[in-house]
């Protein structure tokens, strides 16, 4: 092994490849496993391990490679990480990734180390449906109990109409939510080893057909339930042993707090950290896989992260071309751009969040001569402009 560290990834996504741009300035080698040749991770790291991810031989080349192993998704198969973990360092073990497979597990999980839940239930066919249904009552949400994100995989239930509509999805089985009318989403990202946990600012989340649209930070009004939603994540995050990173967004709904999913990995909600803190997600992910010390994020100032999908590229590109202070744009280097998928992210560090109504949070864009006309094409793409989150 050379003397530099090398740090193994497990997928070759934009959270491998900013993992990656991490560790570069830190002098820490990268090696990514990813099936696909062009992975965007792949163009970053020192090596690239053409793999699937259920092919235990390349699974433990990587591993034999690396000083320190990671993952930047959830669904790494357990049968192949398991044993690996007793031969090599993969500091945050498998336990973290067990818990978050499985949407039931993961809810009873969360559950029983005291953070709040939406009521919930197992559906494996029609009957426990609509049993399930019976005690939860409607609306509700159904969802695969594996597998899904970004909005597939589930379904709102409104109506006993809406039942029929949902049995072809109980061929895998299920989980059913109570529906939380929640005030807002939001979500934390920390970092944790033996001896601390940081945690980066919340954030608050808005959504579009189920995928991530703003992350606004600081979240706004309610300081005191941020600060709640620190404290007992924390709490939560050293009761059930985890170690390295762990995202947890949460409903909120009159200064409640419910949990929602978690994640042990870079989340798509921390992008903002790069610029808009004084360190980042994936700066202190690579810390604690080096053995160094964690450093506490601050906020530089208040920032607003935009994810790019494949139908926003062109006007993401004009703005990158057009330089402005204070506007960060990634572009994850995806060779194919299509609708919905995710190409990159925006971060607007110095904005601030105005009056929230039932538009929505309004964001105000200031010191941006020239600006306002680019992030309003951007937001155009959305119907309608006016009842969305907009900058003004």
């Amino acid at each position: 092994m050379n003397e530099r560290k090398t740090i193994g990834i497990i997928g070759g996504g934009q959270l491998g490849l900013m993992i990656a741009e991490a560790a570069r300035p830190m002098g820490i080698r990268t090696v990514c496993l990813d099936p696909a040749p062009d992975a965007p991770a792949g163009a970053v790291c020192d090596e690239h391990i053409v793999g699937r991810f259920d092919d235990a031989a390349a699974v433990e080349e990587l591993c034999r490679r690396s000083d320190a192993v990671t993952y930047e998704f959830e669904n790494v198969p357990g049968e192949i990480l398991i044993p690996l973990c007793g031969k090599y360092n993969i500091p945050q073990g498998y336990k973290p990734l067990y818990d978050s497979q499985d949407r039931l597990r993961e809810k009873t999980n969360a559950r029983e180390h005291g953070l709040t839940t939406p009521r919930f239930a197992a559906v494996d066919d029609e009957r426990s449906l609509r049993d399930a249904v019976d005690g939860i009552g409607l609306p509700a949400v159904l969802k695969t109990r594996t597998l899904g994100y970004d909005g597939h995989g589930q379904l709102v239930l409104r109506t006993e109409a809406d039942l029929e509509r949902a049995l072809p999805l109980l061929s895998v089985p299920c989980i059913l939510e109570e529906f939380v009318p929640f005030d807002f989403e939001a979500s934390i990202v920390m970092v944790a080893d033996r001896e601390r946990v940081v945690s980066f600012p919340v954030g608050r989340n808005v959504h579009r057909d189920g995928i991530l649209d703003l992350s606004i930070v600081p979240a706004g009004d309610g300081a005191e339930v941020a600060e709640r939603m620190r404290r007992e994540s924390e709490r939560f995050m050293r009761e059930c042993g985890y170690e390295g990173i762990l995202a947890i967004e949460y409903f909120v709904r009159g200064g409640e707090i419910y949990f929602n999913e978690m994640a042990p990995r870079p989340h798509n909600s921390g992008h903002y950290t790069i610029e808009g803190a004084t360190t980042s997600q994936f700066r202190e992910l690579v810390r604690y896989l080096a053995g160094m010390p964690l450093e506490e994020p601050r906020l530089v100032a208040p920032t607003v992260m935009k994810n790019i999908l494949g139908q926003d590229l062109e006007t993401a590109e004009r703005i990158a071309a057009e330089g402005h202070e204070g506007v960060h744009v990634h572009l994850y280097g995806k060779t194919e751009s299509r609708p919905k998928r995710k190409m990159g992210h925006i971060t607007f560090v110095g904005m601030t969040a105005g009056s929230t109504n039932a538009a929505g949070p309004r964001v105000s864009c200031r010191r941006r001569t020239g600006l306002q006309n680019t992030v309003r094409t951007l937001f155009e793409k959305y119907e309608p402009y006016d009842r969305l989150p907009h900058f003004r």
